[in-house]
């Protein structure tokens, strides 16, 4: 029998760029993903307003591409007042109005309206800790370890109770496979495929 190692076989979902970097697919090719990808996706987000606008641009993707929110990003951030929860908390008609005449973001009536009542959620949970605090408190003991995006869980038991929970706080568009992938974007867990260079690099999971 050979005693030569056996080189593993390459993974699928996995590319390996000019720069060396292995990295999903989906953020191979596309300069905006990649840029996504390898700099913010999975990073810890612990601050209030980040928490928000990741919340609310995952609502807003529902039935999208993230590609056409992340492009989006920008014109989201201008129309809501860079999601400062007590700005949108304000939001009344007339904005509502200008948001639905807003061609540079998604003009979606329910998703404008629940963002809006959302930041009025926001504010409410600052007396209970905030709303960061609030949705890392459902951070898991252990976080999945893929090695294929077969592999990547798409909810969890943490999700449907964070979904619940941010139901009873008064919360809208917090589905349990939303806020699954919110907690893969804010680094609540690391869904990053095994031999991904950005695997492990949150700090949150060794």
């Amino acid at each position: 029998m050979s005693t030569e190692p056996v080189d593993a076989p390459p993974v699928p979902d996995l590319v390996t760029g000019d720069d060396g970097l292995a990295r999903p697919v989906w953020a191979s090719s596309d300069e905006l993903l990649r840029e996504y990808y390898d700099n913010e996706w999975g990073m810890p987000v612990r601050d209030e307003r980040g928490v928000f606008e990741r919340l609310s641009l995952e609502a807003f993707q529902s039935g999208l591409s993230w590609r056409t929110i992340l492009a989006k990003r920008p014109a989201f951030r201008a129309a809501f007042a860079d999601f400062d929860a007590d700005t949108v908390a304000a939001f009344g008609e007339d904005d509502v109005a200008r948001l639905m005449a807003d061609a540079g973001i998604v003009r979606n009536r329910a998703k404008i309206l629940a963002t809006i009542t959302n930041a009025n959620a926001t504010i409410a949970l600052r007396q209970d800790g905030g709303l960061a605090d609030f949705v890392w408190s459902f951070r898991p003991t252990t976080t999945p370890e893929p090695h294929s995006y077969a592999e990547v869980p798409t909810k969890s038991d943490e999700s449907l109770a964070l979904s619940k929970a941010l139901r009873k706080r008064g919360f809208a568009f917090v589905g349990p496979t939303t806020m699954y992938a919110l907690m893969e974007a804010l680094g609540i867990v690391d869904t990053h495929l095994i031999g991904s260079h950005r695997r492990g690099t949150s700090g949150v999971w060794s």
